[in-house]
């Protein structure tokens, strides 16, 4: 059953080191806390997606049904290595202490969480074979949703109505994705009685977490560049690199979700013998996989305007 990293972290009790590295992961990223991730063995993992159900009818005494088959769509979610090497030089550690090694660590597990975190959003194996493809590679069809229901081929504000429809589309819809930025314009929508029923939560790290129309609405913000992850810099439907995307997601078992072999490794290999350092190195064999037609959706081509119904 897929784990989420904290709950991963607590089953790691006996590897102080690598479970307060796996609850690092999960403090510097709320959707990397959210996300659970699977188990598996050697490098992949092949499944069946759900595409069309087969049709159902009732029928009357000696009548038979109409053969009817759904549609299922074979896929195959390939894990990536993702990971980095840290070294810390000897004279530091002697003038400045063990700490220092300490908190270099865990400046690259920030930079490890935010890297994936970016990739879960907008990872493209096109453009480089090496990662994985995020959602935004991934949603299409019926699940990719125009900012403004009655101009599909435009560029608009965000309306709530979008909005809604992006949530109904999706199967038991947990939670919702987008920019601070696209937060902040929702919050501004329901403070001048746009719309939208704002609330808040906490989590397990004591911070609140905002809820629109009871879902978590997870905020994510700069990648381990500095970058925003999602921005108002994407094509929309009218072209330009002017608009940006919200996304709606069912995060569980065989929605969307984290696969890896394994928890992630911190291995500490002492002192190199060609310099001296000390250096340790994170590695995680890791991917996304998106396991229903209706696990998520997408509103894209949202311009940076007011928040409409």
């Amino acid at each position: 059953m897929p784990l989420t990293l904290m709950e991963a972290s607590k089953l790691n009790s006996g590897d102080v080191k690598r479970s307060a590295v796996i609850e690092m992961f999960a403090a510097n990223s709320p959707l990397l806390a959210a996300l659970p991730f699977e188990d598996i063995l050697g490098g992949s993992l092949s499944y069946n997606r759900e595409g069309t159900l087969p049709g159902v009818a009732f029928r009357g005494y000696n009548e038979s049904y109409t053969e009817s088959t759904g549609v299922i769509n074979p896929e195959t979610e390939v894990l990536r290595i993702a990971g980095g090497d840290l070294d810390v030089d000897k004279a530091m550690i002697k003038t400045r202490g063990e700490q220092v090694r300490s908190s270099q660590e865990a400046m690259k597990v920030k930079a490890l969480a935010l890297n994936i975190t970016g990739k879960i959003i907008n990872g493209d194996s096109t453009t480089d074979p090496r990662e994985f493809d995020g959602l935004r590679a991934r949603i299409t069809g019926n699940q990719l949703i125009t900012a403004l229901l009655t101009a599909p081929s435009a560029n608009s504000p965000l309306s709530l109505e979008a909005l809604d429809k992006a949530i109904d589309e999706v199967d038991g819809a947990t939670h919702i994705i987008g920019s601070k930025d696209m937060w902040r314009k929702l919050n501004t929508a329901a403070r001048q009685g746009v719309g939208g029923d704002i609330d808040y939560a906490m989590d397990d790290f004591g911070k609140r977490v905002p809820l629109y129309n009871g879902l978590p609405y997870i905020a994510v913000d700069y990648d381990d560049t500095g970058a925003k992850i999602i921005d108002f810099n994407e094509a929309g439907p009218a072209g330009g690199a002017v608009s940006t995307s919200m996304y709606v997601v069912n995060m569980g078992t065989d929605r969307v979700q984290g696969i890896q072999n394994g928890v992630m490794e911190v291995t500490d290999l002492g002192e190199l013998d060609d310099r001296p350092v000390y250096r340790t190195r994170v590695e995680w064999l890791v991917s996304l996989a998106v396991m229903h037609g209706r696990a998520a959706s997408r509103v894209w081509g949202i311009t940076n305007a007011d928040v409409t119904k």
